[in-house]
């Protein structure tokens, strides 16, 4: 007897099971530890560096404005808004490739 999955948990995998996802979520996690070692550093500037990977996981990633200022509060928005992102971009990969695939075989020319 197999145990079915429950619809959330293969939605997940499904989205996350796409090329692209993986590759945003790789860069959202190189820009994440790039951003703690240059705040980490004594520059002038490095202050800033936590700036770059909010951006990159925006909109959710911006509640960090409402989290205690701590470093736990930002990886944790930034790890938040890179999973809602990517499977949000996983999601779109695999509806456009559902969409060409039924173009493609319902005899329509691209």
């Amino acid at each position: 007897m197999t145990a079915t999955r429950p619809a959330p948990v293969r939605f997940l995998r499904a989205a996350l099971g796409s090329v692209l996802a993986r590759l945003y979520l790789a860069v959202c996690a190189g820009l994440l530890v790039w951003a703690l070692v240059v705040s980490s550093l004594d520059q002038p500037d490095a202050s800033f560096a936590g700036v770059v990977p909010l951006f990159a996981t925006a909109p959710v990633s911006l509640i960090v404005i409402r989290l205690p200022d701590h470093v736990l509060s930002i990886v944790l928005a930034v790890a938040l808004g890179a999973l809602v992102n990517a499977v949000l971009i996983g999601w779109c990969a695999r509806t456009l490739r559902r969409g060409l695939d039924d173009s493609r075989g319902s005899g329509h020319r691209p």
